[in-house]
């Protein structure tokens, strides 16, 4: 045994010399550098350039402050309870009922002990108050520090948390099941960006001599930068309106510009407040996030990937055009033998009017002529090739659409999304033969197709720019310059303009008289919205709803994507709140005759259905 541990010991010996030798001789001596000349002495130093480093702020696109780092007062209560609620509240202005409702946001959890410490953020006049009676209230303390401040409730996911800040929060998640899964996925712009909104101090590093003068340096000079702020794409107001329109049902909202890819709303549903992750009395808030259902902490319109619905028929669309399987005047029968319709509707005698019933039986004879196609020059068809062949020339062309890969949008995680492989029916059938009837369901987006809410959004942009995108975003400039260089490179897809131009006048039907969007037309106002509405079918309850579209149709300005979990038809659920988005972002009101409509969708927003 004494044996072995002397052979370690030299072997560790032996590894400590061979790095001093690898060393730099003045590592090796500790000696401080000097003149080789002279053998003058000289002091390494480190001089701090500028040491007020000043965190950047986050602006919305019309330069609405929304996150700052401001002077915040918290109020300390005495670690022992019972607290006379009644006497505190009307020495900071609250009624008792608010006071509670305050502690108790303040807990982490019901029942925890009265001695538990508890902070509560108050405004400056309150904190006057309690400074100018601290004689009758020898026990309660105002404490100040500096502190990221929200200026807004709004777009949690997209404004995100300082991860200093945030250390109470990560304390809380490790208790819970998601804790991991919400600490990693829910940074926002300020984690993405910390690096530049943080900045950097500057530093040289002089060798001086004893007369104080310089000779070189030790090291490579830093230079100093100051915390640049963040200019969002976002519209602060029209963010606030969006989160209305959906409030604590479960799914997303996207709309962007499809002229820069901007991204002008960024819901994640259910909502919730943007300062709760890091504010020091949310504790119980925070809770209630972790333990709920319907997860509200998930960042849905970048990481849940969903089946789209019918909306994915108009990528099916393109590139069957694309590739020759169909005309825009081809001509499908409504066969129910093949796949059902949900609703009834006059025959789809060309493309443009099977967009506008969506009917199923068109798209899944559009998609079988795509995947059973046989190129004119083969002599002998192997139909097992010629299958695997076409649905990976398929999957080639959707993937141009910036599919089953992440866009790159400047948050810390993006889902890729998945669109099927021939190997993967090959695995999942346990056969190469395989027919069009066992993945007939991609032909009205379902089955293996998932596509996330950004991917969505794009999918619409590009229709809207008749095939090219720029990828979405939500930071339109870094102090004075512009988005990082990757969100200026224009993508183009393998489908040729004329084909999206062929699916537009289908889209405006949708939302014409007898389209299934109809009664979401913007006409009255003068507005051409074009659409697509989606019923995603769910095993496990109701469907999802679910729409694309984009405004005015002829040169469009603004394009939204929605998805609503378990909210049935896309028509009568998710179409209505992209239609309001667009009427307010482009008009800036909502027209008398949709008020009614507005405050419904309001009220089932705010009830959770």
């Amino acid at each position: 045994m004494r044996t072995a541990f002397t052979k370690w010991g030299n072997c560790l010996l032996a590894l400590l010399v061979a790095l001093a030798a690898c060393s730099s001789p003045e590592q090796q001596t500790g000696q401080p550098p000097q003149d080789s000349e002279t053998k003058e002495v000289y002091t390494r130093r480190r001089i701090v350039v500028a040491d007020s480093l000043i965190r950047g702020r986050v602006l919305d696109r019309n330069d609405s402050v929304l996150v700052d780092t401001r002077l915040q007062y918290l109020l300390k209560l005495p670690r022992r309870f019972p607290l006379d609620t009644l006497a505190l509240g009307l020495l900071l202005g609250w009624d008792s009922t608010t006071v509670r409702r305050r502690i108790a946001e303040a807990l982490p959890y019901p029942d925890a002990p009265a001695g538990y410490p508890v902070q509560l953020r108050l405004t400056a006049a309150e904190a006057k108050r309690v400074r100018r009676d601290s004689a009758d209230w020898p026990r309660l303390a105002v404490v100040e520090r500096h502190q990221r401040t929200y200026t807004t409730g709004a777009a949690a996911p997209v404004l995100g948390y300082l991860s200093s800040e945030a250390q109470a929060f990560y304390r809380q998640a490790k208790r819970y099941r998601r804790g991991r899964f919400y600490r990693l996925r829910n940074g926002g712009v300020e984690t993405y960006y910390n690096g530049l909104l943080q900045g950097r101090h500057g530093y040289l590093h002089p060798l001086v001599d004893a007369n104080g003068q310089t000779h070189g340096t030790w090291a490579k000079d830093t230079t100093f930068r100051q915390g640049q702020d963040l200019h969002l794409t976002i519209d602060v107001k029209l963010q606030a309106y969006a989160e209305k329109l959906l409030g604590n049902r479960r799914g997303y909202l996207v709309a962007l510009d499809p002229r820069t890819g901007e991204i002008l709303a960024y819901v994640s549903a259910p909502v919730y407040n943007a300062a709760t992750l890091t504010a020091p009395d949310q504790a119980g808030v925070r809770a209630e996030l972790l333990e709920h259902e319907d997860m509200p902490l998930l960042n849905r319109p970048a990481m849940l990937a969903n089946p789209p619905g019918s909306v994915f028929k108009l990528v099916n669309a393109a590139v069957a055009l694309q590739l020759g399987a169909i005309s825009p005047t081809t001509t499908f029968r409504c066969d129910q033998s093949l796949i059902s319709c949900v609703h009834r509707h006059p025959p789809g005698k060309n493309l443009t009017l099977g967009l506008k019933y969506s009917c199923n039986p068109y798209f899944y004879q559009v998609m079988e002529r795509l995947i059973n196609r046989v190129p004119d020059t083969l002599a002998v068809v192997d139909t097992v090739a010629t299958r695997h062949t076409n649905l990976e020339l398929w999957r080639r062309h959707a993937r141009s659409f910036g599919l089953d890969s992440v866009l790159g949008v400047d948050l810390p995680r993006e889902a890729p999304g998945f669109l099927p492989t021939p190997a993967y029916y090959d695995k999942a059938h346990r056969t190469t033969r395989w027919t069009y009837r066992s993945i007939y369901s991609l032909s009205i987006g379902q089955g293996e197709i998932n596509l996330t809410g950004l991917q969505m959004a794009n999918m619409a942009a590009i229709i809207a720019n008749r095939g090219w995108y720029y990828p979405p975003h939500l930071v339109r400039s870094v102090g004075g310059s512009g988005p990082l260089p990757r969100f200026l490179i224009k993508h183009r897809t393998l489908i040729d303009s004329v084909h999206f131009a062929a699916l537009v006048p289908g889209m405006v039907a949708v939302m014409q008289r007898g389209g299934t969007a109809d009664a979401s037309s913007l006409a009255d106002v003068g507005i051409t919205v074009a659409g697509k509405t989606g019923t995603v079918e769910n095993d496990e309850g109701d469907d999802h709803a679910a729409f694309v579209g984009f405004a005015p149709a002829n040169k469009p300005r603004i394009v939204v994507a929605v998805y609503i979990e378990n909210a049935g038809f896309g028509a009568t659920a998710a179409a209505p709140c992209a239609t309001l988005v667009m009427e307010k972002h482009l008009r800036g009101y909502i027209a008398p005759r949709r008020k009614r409509w507005e405050k419904r969708i309001q009220h089932r927003a705010q009830n959770g259905y």
